[in-house]
Formats: structure tokens, C-alpha cells, sequence
């Protein structure tokens, strides 16, 4: 009977003590709720609305018609039109567009022969999309005009696949797999950096020193980000040597989107380690942005095929930019300014990072 009394009021302590501790509480409440919804809601393998290109070389009605025949099926949705293929594939290797419709100026001969009526271009690297564009191969005319529906039952295209002819996972998971790591080691590494230095008693240390608040929160950053770059040249290196990754853009641009990115990560886990009060808290707080930032970035799923609310919570983390970063870069030979829009919003990421950092280290100290 007494043993039970003290273990019941050992309960009673860790209760009330949960209790008190209101991160680690909620954590306990948001961390299984964010998992329902995005494994419920925003995780769609069921591809919509994929942004293509259009080259109509015919001019033609039966091309337009075609067009529009593909854009009823929901499964792409034509976002550009160029006047030339290299146009096209220039805007597939800019991430501008995934696929190009190629329509070409004897579509109409090609209809009476039977022959391939056009050409998918198609970005390759993400097999799901390749897969998606792949079921529009072939499509029956039934939306078409009567005469067209008589000269043929389906029309037919010519699919070609880049960066992934062979349609290797491989080929689209390893890059990605470097922005996973990147996330989960920059993050938990920095995000107890303070609160370490708390728990230990340096903090005060820190204090006395004429160092300032900024100058302390760029010197934490800077030797985690030789770390991340041992790991960036362990993924990449095994990963063409033994799963044919190739690596199709510059290394110097890899580099630098890497540590772009590197960067970001680190400074959002210095946020966190001047909220956080103990590492367990700081882990909690790691591991509620690691979810969305794996499920969300387009790493497991397209970002094509989120809805439109998950796609808003997606642009704002790191690792979005860098999935699409990276994998233009090293798959389909980009570079930064090609993807410019990603470079920036990292660029303004780790300046807006560092800077609330700071602030907020400053102000724990008054």
C-alpha cells in the first residue's frame, strides 16, 4: 500500500509539472494533430493540375482543339506557351513548367496516317509526374468534333523523358534525401545551442563578454556549416557511385545553393533555441518543423499534387526551395539564377532568421 501511495505521487508530480511545462504540453496535443492533417488532407498522390507548356507549331484548330482536350482531363494545366521547343525545354530545366506539349505543323497529316500525333517533353527526375504525363499518352477523342473522332479512335504521342529516361526513384530521391538531412542535422544541432549554453552555465559567461548578440549567433552557425558540407559530399558521392545520380550541373552552384540552404536551416534553429527553455524542448520544437518540412517540401510527395493551403505553408519553409533547388541544379543542370526565386527567398530567410535571433537573445538578456 505505501508502495503505491509514492508512485502515485510521483504521477501526480509529473503530471502537474507536464502541465506547467505549456511547449511540451502543447507539443503533445500539436504534434499527433499536424500529423493527421497532413497525412490526411495535404498528402495527395493523386496528381492535379500539373504546370505544362504548350509549342502549337501547327496554328491550327485541330491543335487548339487538342490542347483543350488535354487540359479537361485536370491532370496538367497549361501555364505557358512558347513559340519554339528549346524555349520549352529551357523553361522545363528552369522548373518554370514540368512537361511541354509539342503539336507540330502536320498534325493533321499525322492524324489521317495514324501516325504519333505530337510529343510530351517531360521532366523525368520526379517519377510520379513522368507517370502522370505517361497516362495521357493516349487519350480517346470523344471530346473532339465528329470528323475527328472518325479519322481516329485515340491519339497517340511520343514521350520523351528528361534527366530520368530510365525512371529510376533513385534519380529523384537522392538530392531530395540531402535537404532530409540537411533539415533534421543543421536544425537539432543549432537549436539547442543556447539553450545548452543556459543549461551549463555559460550563458553568464557569455554575458560578460563585449561580444555582441549578432556576432554570437553567426559564430554558432559557421562551424556547423563544415558539417553540412561532410554530409552534402557523403550524399552526393555515394549516390553517384552507387546509384547512378547524376550530376548534371556545377559543383560551384551546388555549393552554393547548399550553403544557402545550410544556412537557413541554421539560423531557424537558433530561433528556436532562443524559445526554447531545456533541448527536450528544443527537440520537441525541431521535430514539429521537420514533419511539415518532409512532407511538404515535395520530397516524398509532388508539390503539384498538394492542396493549395499546404502549398502556402510549403513556400514558406527552407527546405521547399532547396528540393527544388537542388534537384534543378544537380538533375537538369540549372543554376542560381535560373532559380532565382528559390536563391532569394533563402537569401531573405537567413537574413530575417538571424535577425530575430539576435533580437531575441538580447532580449533575454534584460
Amino acid at each position: 500500500m505505501k508502495s503505491l501511495n509514492r508512485m502515485k505521487a510521483i504521477m501526480v508530480k509529473e503530471i502537474r509539472q507536464l502541465s506547467r511545462d505549456k511547449l511540451t504540453f502543447g507539443m503533445v496535443i500539436m504534434i499527433p494533430l499536424i500529423q493527421l492533417l497532413l497525412f490526411g488532407y495535404a498528402i495527395n498522390t493523386d496528381i492535379r493540375d500539373i504546370p505544362i507548356a504548350v509549342v502549337d507549331q501547327s496554328e491550327s484548330t485541330f491543335g487548339r482543339l487538342i490542347t483543350e482536350s488535354v487540359k479537361v482531363t485536370q491532370v496538367v494545366s497549361v501555364k505557358q506557351h512558347y513559340p519554339t521547343v528549346k524555349e520549352a525545354e529551357k523553361a522545363i530545366q528552369q522548373g518554370v513548367v514540368r512537361a511541354a506539349l509539342i503539336l507540330p505543323k502536320d498534325i493533321t497529316q499525322r492524324m489521317v496516317q495514324g501516325r504519333e500525333l505530337g510529343q510530351w517533353i517531360v521532366d523525368g527526375s520526379d517519377t510520379m509526374i513522368s507517370a502522370a504525363i505517361l497516362g495521357l499518352q493516349s487519350m480517346p477523342l470523344s471530346d473532339l468534333d465528329f470528323d475527328i473522332r472518325n479519322s481516329a479512335h485515340a491519339k497517340t504521342f511520343e514521350v520523351t523523358l528528361f534527366y530520368n529516361p530510365s525512371r529510376q526513384s533513385a534519380v529523384n530521391i537522392v538530392p531530395g534525401l540531402l535537404g532530409v538531412i540537411l533539415t533534421m542535422t543543421m536544425i537539432l544541432f543549432t537549436s539547442s545551442a543556447i539553450v545548452r549554453e543556459r543549461e551549463r552555465g555559460n550563458l553568464e559567461l557569455l554575458i560578460t563578454t563585449p561580444i555582441h548578440s549578432f556576432e554570437l549567433m553567426v559564430a554558432k552557425i559557421i562551424p556547423y556549416i563544415f558539417v553540412g558540407l561532410i554530409q552534402v559530399f557523403i550524399i552526393l558521392g555515394l549516390g553517384y557511385f552507387i546509384f547512378d545520380v547524376p550530376i548534371n550541373g556545377s559543383l560551384s552552384q551546388i555549393l552554393l545553393g547548399t550553403l544557402l540552404f545550410i544556412s537557413a536551416s541554421l539560423t531557424l534553429g537558433l530561433v528556436i533555441s532562443t524559445i526554447a527553455k531545456t533541448q527536450l524542448q528544443a527537440m520537441q520544437m525541431t521535430i514539429f518543423i521537420l514533419l511539415p518540412s518532409i512532407l511538404l517540401s515535395g520530397f516524398m510527395f509532388p508539390y503539384e499534387g498538394m492542396p493549395v493551403v499546404a502549398q502556402w505553408i510549403a513556400e514558406i519553409l527552407p527546405a521547399t526551395h532547396f528540393m527544388r533547388l537542388i534537384r534543378g541544379i544537380v538533375l537538369r543542370g540549372a543554376d542560381l539564377i535560373d532559380l532565382w526565386r528559390d536563391t532569394v527567398w533563402m537569401i531573405i530567410f537567413t537574413i530575417i532568421g538571424l535577425f530575430i535571433a539576435s533580437k531575441r537573445f538580447k532580449k533575454s538578456l534584460d
